[in-house]
């Protein structure tokens, strides 16, 4: 009996040691795997330009001073998407100089709000009209919908059709082109999903850096953010970077207004 209680005891220490090598493996091949993705030398994705021939990058003060002539000389660097405000009152303190060299450089740019959830839809929309200038050939205002980084309140549906609403009616006088909704799947799923009836009509820009979002045509989304960490030619550090869906060669079509640059 205690030879026997012995060796089953035994055999569990063991099978624990076993279980416990097995799990230690696992959770370092996992950390490799984040810090190769996390320092740009793993891709999830990595469309090609044959198949989305429009890519870009989303950029803001993060990045620093941009060469902007060397950015656009690149060929997966066809438009560029800029911070230019946040709430009511912040504005990205490289934004008006990432508008400007851009456009020099003959990037096609874009503007993107930063949408809190802690103050009125309205004051929002101020603090963009005061800080986009409304030039032709740009892309659609972009407004950034998610959790990360935003004030703790967490809004019903009711609220928040209501303020993104009340942003977009605001702007609609001086940008009546249909805007970009950017959502993190948290988002969608909570706010969009079902509900796009009660929102603005929009494009949709999706972020998905594990996995590329299917379909045959721009019917569901238009923009895809598929890594956050990529390098570009005249960004010191990591960018994002993304691709407008594949069935588009050009502009025209999604986004008319940048044909007439």
């Amino acid at each position: 009996m205690v030879y026997r209680q012995a060796t089953e005891n035994g055999g569990n220490v063991r099978s624990l040691v076993r279980w416990t090598i097995a799990a230690t493996a696992i959770l370092a091949v996992a950390l490799a795997a984040y810090f190769a993705y996390d320092f740009g030398m793993l891709r999830f994705n990595n469309p090609s330009l044959s198949r989305y021939p429009i890519q870009g990058i989303d950029v803001s003060h993060h990045q620093g001073d941009i060469d902007w002539k060397m950015v656009a000389a690149q060929p997966n660097v066809r438009f560029a998407i800029m911070k230019a405000t946040e709430g009511g009152d912040h504005k990205d303190s490289r934004f008006a100089d990432n508008w400007r060299r851009a456009g020099d450089a003959g990037v096609v740019r874009g503007a993107y709000h930063f949408f809190t959830f802690c103050r009125p839809g309205k004051d929002q929309a101020q603090n963009v009209l005061a800080t986009v200038p409304k030039e032709p050939g740009t892309l659609p205002i972009a407004v950034d919908l998610e959790f990360v980084g935003n004030c703790n309140k967490i809004p019903t549906l009711k609220e928040m059709a209501t303020e993104l609403n009340a942003f977009l009616t605001e702007l609609k006088g001086t940008f009546p082109e249909k805007p970009i909704f950017y959502v993190t799947q948290e988002f969608f799923d909570r706010y969009l999903k079902g509900n796009e009836s009660r929102f603005p009509d929009h494009f949709l820009w999706l972020r998905s850096v594990f996995q590329e979002p299917t379909q045959e045509d721009c019917g569901g989304w238009s923009i895809w953010q598929f890594a956050d960490n990529g390098t570009v030619d005249g960004i010191q550090g990591a960018v994002d970077l993304n691709a407008v869906c594949p069935s588009e060669t050009g502009f025209a079509h999604l986004f008319p207004a940048v044909a007439v640059k």
